[in-house]
């Protein structure tokens, strides 16, 4: 049965954590399918860069990676205590570098004026997508 990442992951116990993804029905990742002859490696640069621009965007550092043909692996270090310094307005910023986000959280960003729910809105938006925001006091949101 699955659980949720919150529930798998404590970084107070262990900053470090080996994660695993691989593809399914004999899909490829990587490399070359000898069954339909078509070539996929083109794909493990993409995915290199991809996973070496993450330190750049969240707390946490990439140790160790290795790209296979259907899955690859990577070690990574959690560092609560850089996350722990975001405010929200930078931990929005940093989601934007990922994804556009949402309407409200690029109003948010660009410093318009928001009515008294929405910034509480964003907030709570923050914290279901998985960033650490529990520092942002209530006057920031």
């Amino acid at each position: 049965m699955t659980r949720p990442r919150k529930t798998l992951i404590c970084p107070d116990t262990t900053p470090y954590y080996h994660c695993v993804s691989r593809c399914v029905r004999r899909a490829f990742l990587c490399g070359r399918d000898n069954r339909t002859g078509q070539c996929f490696e083109h794909r493990r640069q993409w995915i290199e860069d991809k996973l070496l621009e993450l330190p750049r965007i969240y707390a946490l550092d990439v140790c160790a990676y290795a790209v296979m043909s259907n899955h690859y692996h990577v070690v990574l270090h959690l560092d609560s205590a850089q996350a722990g310094g975001w405010d929200l307005h930078e931990v929005v910023e940093r989601w934007h570098q990922l994804c556009k986000g949402s309407a409200l959280s690029q109003r948010f960003v660009r410093g318009e004026t928001l009515d008294s729910a929405e910034p509480v809105f964003v907030k709570e938006v923050v914290a279901i997508t998985g960033y650490a925001a529990s520092n942002v006091t209530s006057s920031e949101a």
